[in-house]
């Protein structure tokens, strides 16, 4: 069954070459089959849009009014065409990325930079905030992707690892004594803690696992943000719980020293989030092809 669409096609291509033969090259199709389609698209309009001519054909006065419009709209089919195809070669085109500040300093800053040499013509939209907030962002179609702290349990989204970090324990200077031998979670929690805000994936996964020990901590000090958290370290305020992953430059300086535990706290991961309802774009496809290492 041809489409009205189809007919409107081939009204334009006759109407452009005012010849039904010619109009049937171009199309690729048999004059009877032009031929038709036009009369087939005059019934429906109950109009005549052609005269037929020994030389060829003509349009009507109201074939003239709407072969303006029916051009029109041709054209812009092609030009969203054109734009769509632009997106997939990723000439043109937009990745909104939701992440939290410590993995956007750490992990997506220089992932980033590749891309954008890579893709220079795609704008880039970052949105901040904890693992909770991301997820909103992801159902709220603000972010096609989120860059999350795991474990995310939420079945209406594609969770895919990407990065194994530790979380630990640091301190200073004013500590070095008191910690210098190995150490148990019951000793761990009488001592001044700094943790992150409970909302927090990092705060909450820590908590757990040490409520699995036993053991219940009560942190001094609450805050939002991990840099601050190793800063409060730094100045001896008390022992901060970090990933090791982003506190190297500190530990390798011997400005903060890591708590000996005498049992670790398991790795966990960092891994991209997308709904499982919609498609990602694709910038976002791309990025996790070139970034994360994903290939649907």
């Amino acid at each position: 069954m041809v489409s009205k669409l189809d007919l409107y096609r081939v009204f334009s291509i006759v109407g452009k070459n005012e010849s039904f033969s010619r109009a049937a090259k171009a199309l690729f199709m048999t004059q009877p089959a032009v031929s038709q389609s036009i009369m087939q698209l005059e019934r429906e309009l109950d109009t005549r849009l052609f005269n037929r001519t020994p030389k060829g054909v003509t349009p009507t006065t109201e074939g003239s009014l709407l072969l303006e419009y029916v051009n029109s709209a041709m054209n812009l089919i092609e030009i969203g065409e054109e734009k769509i195809a632009e997106f997939k070669n990723l000439t043109t085109g937009e990745l909104r990325i939701g992440v939290g500040d410590t993995i956007s300093k750490h992990v997506l800053l220089p992932q980033l930079e590749a891309f954008r040499n890579r893709y220079p013509n795609i704008k880039l939209k970052i949105e901040n905030g904890t693992t909770d907030a991301l997820i909103s962002f992801l159902k709220s179609g603000e972010v096609d992707i989120g860059i999350c702290n795991l474990p995310v349990q939420d079945t209406t989204l594609n969770v895919r690892p990407f990065l194994h970090i530790h979380d630990t324990f640091v301190y200073g200077d004013k500590y070095r004594k008191l910690l210098a031998r190995p150490i148990d979670f019951h000793e761990l929690a009488k001592l001044p803690l700094i943790l992150l805000e409970p909302s927090s994936n990092s705060r909450r996964y820590v908590e757990d696992y040490l409520a699995s020990k036993g053991v219940k901590i009560s942190p001094e000090f609450e805050l939002g943000s991990h840099d601050l958290v190793v800063e409060f370290a730094r100045i001896n305020m008390g022992i901060a719980c970090v990933t090791r992953e982003f506190t190297e430059e500190y530990l390798e300086s011997g400005v903060l020293q890591e708590v000996q535990l005498i049992e670790q706290i398991p790795h966990r991961g960092i891994g991209v989030c997308s709904l499982k309802s919609v498609p990602l774009s694709p910038a976002s496809t791309k990025f996790m092809e070139l970034v994360v290492g994903w290939d649907e």
